[in-house]
């Protein structure tokens, strides 16, 4: 099984998977990447997963499905491009060979799904679209800060060698503001660099790993004593009011 980050826009990833014959792809927000990657890898486009509604991640849906006859996957509860199979937390996928469940990941939108893939002996996988960066998390645009807060949760609770394949490449800037919540954690400075060193030579820092952003992601660690510590410094009255996550997001929203 192959898996190739597809870049589109300025800074997004359409996530495809093949096996030498078919493909899948997550989250095309453009066609035409996804059109290359089929000619270049010489497989055929078979089915499209969904993260949630947003442009940048479902603009390429009909061209594609209507190009390949693709079939598509996507939430529930979300404005989506027609026709497709809708899918609710709990329901599998088999995608060449990869059992994929979905989970339920609201936050970032109300109806946004994430899709964890396992087989045996092979590491397990996650297509989290924008509930998880790199160091970071989603923005609250329809979801509250308790929704993502739980949904990190689950996502944090997988196993620690899930790769995480994030849609967008968010990284270095998550990771700058990381570094001003935890300034004394080894683990995120030695990831910085790393990541840097990637980005300097063009490469993706994705996908990462669960164990990976237990270590470095503030949005993981609320409950350690130097990020609680950190944003009470930041605005202790909205700590008392909205609680240490919602206060960190709030600080991300504005962090410069």
């Amino acid at each position: 099984m192959k898996l190739i980050p597809l870049p589109a826009f300025v800074d997004n990833y359409i996530w495809m998977l093949h096996d030498g014959q078919h493909a899948w792809v997550v989250d095309p927000g453009d066609a035409q990447p996804v059109v290359l990657a089929l000619q270049r890898e010489g497989v055929q486009l078979q089915g499209i997963l969904v993260t949630h509604h947003h442009p940048d991640h479902t603009a390429g849906v009909n061209i594609l499905r209507d190009a390949t006859g693709a079939q598509v996957f996507g939430p529930a509860n979300e404005p989506m491009p027609e026709p497709l199979r809708r899918v609710h937390g709990g329901d599998h996928i088999h995608v060449l060979g990869v059992d994929f469940q979905v989970l339920d990941v609201p936050g970032h939108t109300t109806g946004h799904i994430a899709y964890f893939g396992t087989t045996p002996g092979a590491t397990p996988l996650l297509f989290c679209g924008d509930t998880l960066f790199s160091g970071g998390c989603g923005r609250l645009f329809e979801g509250t800060s308790a929704q993502m807060q739980h949904s990190l949760a689950q996502l944090a609770a997988l196993p620690d060698a899930t790769r995480v394949c994030c849609a967008h490449e968010y990284t270095l800037s998550n990771l700058q503001f990381a570094r001003a919540v935890e300034p004394d954690n080894a683990d995120l400075m030695d990831y910085s660099a790393r990541a840097h060193h990637l980005r300097v030579q063009g490469l993706p820092t994705l996908p990462s790993s669960i164990g990976l952003e237990r270590q470095i992601n503030p949005f993981l660690r609320c409950t350690q004593p130097t990020v609680a510590a950190s944003v009470c410094a930041f605005d202790a009255a909205a700590v008392e009011r909205d609680g240490i996550f919602a206060t960190l997001r709030q600080w991300k929203n504005q962090y410069r």
